[in-house]
Order: C-alpha cells, then sequence, then structure tokens
C-alpha cells in the first residue's frame, strides 16, 4: 500500500519548565478529580495550567458551548502553552468546534491529546494537516498503566515509539506504511459528512469503542463500508471493544467479530488487541503520523517514524 502524499504537520516536542493545559472539550469535572494527574505531570518536568473555566458546570457540561470553546480558544493561542491535554471525555467536544478559530494554530501548532470524545477534535486537526495525540486523559491518570502514562510521557517529550501487542485469532497477517487516523467508532461515524468527517484512502484506520450494543456495531461498520471508509485502507487496528451490550436475542458475534466480517473482502493487514482505547493500558497514537504496521502468526508491532 502506498502512503498518503498529504504532509501533516508534527508539532514540536516539549522541554523540561514547558506550560501544559488542561482544558475540557466535554463533561464536567472537578478539581479533586485532576489532582493525581496534576502530581504526575508536574513531576515530568511540565507546569499545569488549568483552562479559565474548567471547572464551570452547566448540565452535564464542563461549562457552557462559549465557555468550553473559550478554553481551547485561549489554550491554542497562548504562545506560552505547549500543549493541550483535554481532561475528560463524556459528550460534548462536538458542539463546540465551530465557534474556535484554528488559523493562528495552522501557524504555531501545538500537541493536543486525548481520545474517546476528544476524536471529534482528532478529526478536526487532521482535516487541518495537524498531528495530535490520541491518549489518557487526567481523569484516568490514576487508573492506568505505567507504560500507558509513560507512552505519554515519551511522546510529549519527542522519543519515538514503538508497540508490539499479542495475536489475535481474527488479525489478517501483512505489512504496510501509512498515516494512523480514527479514534472512537461512535464518533467516527457521528462526524461522516460533516466538514471533521476524515479521509481513509492510503491510511491505516483505528478503533476503539465502549459500552456499544453489537447490532450497532454492525451498523457503524456497516455505514462505514457504504462511505467508502473501509476500501483503499492500508490497514486496520483495532483497540479496545469493551463492555458490549446484546439483545434479549443474540446478535450472534462479538465486536471482534463484527468488524472482522466488515472488512472481509479487502486484503490489507488487520490487527487487533491493540493496547489503546478504554482500558488501563490507553497507550498514546501519533495520529497523522507515518507508522509501519507489521503482523505475523506470533504478535503485531506498530512503529511510529
Amino acid at each position: 500500500m502506498s502512503i498518503s502524499k498529504q504532509t501533516i504537520i508534527r508539532p514540536s516536542v516539549l522541554q523540561k519548565g514547558d506550560q501544559i493545559g488542561i482544558i475540557s472539550t466535554a463533561r464536567k469535572i472537578s478539581k479533586k478529580e485532576l489532582g493525581f494527574a496534576k502530581k504526575t505531570i508536574e513531576g515530568w518536568g511540565l507546569k499545569v495550567v488549568f483552562g479559565n473555566n474548567l471547572f464551570e458546570e452547566y448540565n452535564q457540561f464542563a461549562g457552557t458551548d462559549l465557555q468550553r470553546s473559550t478554553d481551547l480558544q485561549q489554550m491554542i493561542d497562548n504562545p506560552a502553552i505547549k500543549a493541550i491535554i483535554c481532561a475528560r471525555g463524556g459528550y460534548g467536544t462536538v458542539r463546540i468546534l465551530d465557534l474556535v478559530d484554528f488559523s493562528d494554530f495552522q501557524a504555531n501548532p501545538k500537541w493536543i491529546a486525548g481520545y474517546s470524545d476528544v476524536t471529534a477534535l482528532h478529526s478536526t486537526l487532521h482535516n487541518l494537516n495537524i498531528s495530535s495525540l490520541h491518549s489518557t486523559m487526567p481523569i484516568n491518570f490514576s487508573g492506568n498503566t505505567k507504560n500507558s502514562l509513560e507512552s505519554l510521557r515519551q511522546t510529549l517529550y519527542g522519543n519515538l515509539i514503538s508497540y508490539n501487542f499479542p495475536r489475535h485469532e481474527l488479525n489478517r497477517i501483512g505489512h504496510t506504511k501509512g498515516k494512523v487516523v480514527g479514534g472512537n467508532l461512535s464518533v467516527l461515524y457521528s462526524l461522516l459528512g460533516s466538514n471533521a468527517d476524515i479521509d481513509t484512502d492510503g491510511k491505516i484506520l483505528f478503533l476503539e469503542d465502549l459500552d456499544e450494543y453489537l447490532y450497532h456495531i454492525d451498523r457503524m461498520m456497516t455505514n462505514l463500508k457504504r462511505n467508502g471508509k473501509l476500501s483503499k485502507l492500508a490497514g486496520l487496528v483495532i483497540g479496545g471493544m469493551n463492555n458490549m451490550n446484546d439483545n434479549t436475542i443474540p446478535f450472534g458475534k462479538n465486536a471482534m467479530e463484527i468488524i472482522a466480517e466488515s472488512v472481509s473482502e479487502y486484503n490489507y493487514p488487520v490487527a487487533f488487541n491493540f493496547p489503546a482505547g478504554h482500558i488501563a493500558n490507553n497507550n498514546t497514537i501519533i495520529l497523522g503520523q507515518t507508522t509501519s504496521l507489521t503482523i505475523d502468526r506470533k504478535n503485531s508491532n506498530l512503529t511510529f517514524y
């Protein structure tokens, strides 16, 4: 498979003493819930700056759409802030995308990190040709594995990362290269047809999800397929598909089997069991960056350049 020729901007690496901003683009959060993460990030040699509206509340959200978008705008426009980590997911990021001016950010990009609902922001940045980090978030730090946290620290400081992960019986063996795109399946499904919809041609698509009905996994994968998002991939990587639900009359397949069936007519490599998503060992993925994916009979490897 050929690598997409689209040039993706990679933000600058961090230096010790740099300021890192924490905001919430979605659900509300308390200062107490961020205590462990703040201490951890400061232990990495970085200075934590909370968004001005971070602890505001508006129903389930961390403030109104305007307050959340203002925090994001201020963080991306402030040259002293060298990276931004979204505090948590939930729902709400898509509501603020059109309220943010990314023009200065395109000229002066910085890392934005998070996962789950933050997929909406990652997809927007991908369409601006800017790389971002699919990673754990502060709300999860206390429950994350050492490897998960270390993968984020290493990536922020510019160290190249490579992952070996166990084989899965549904894997499709092969080797490929491509830029990684994707994130949460439900969010990607919700973005289809919008200006945050992503181009998957020639790329390695990463998917993860949590707490969905199995028939809905099938619905979403079928929709991606019918929209041409699966036919021209360089490869497919599947992370955590956790806590799935079924109806009284079983769907008949688990999430992994549904996904494998959705791409059965294509011949690119497919790897299940990647350690990322709604799991404790949620490792960092550099979205938009060229990656090598190798799948053999014993294990799989994903290496970022």
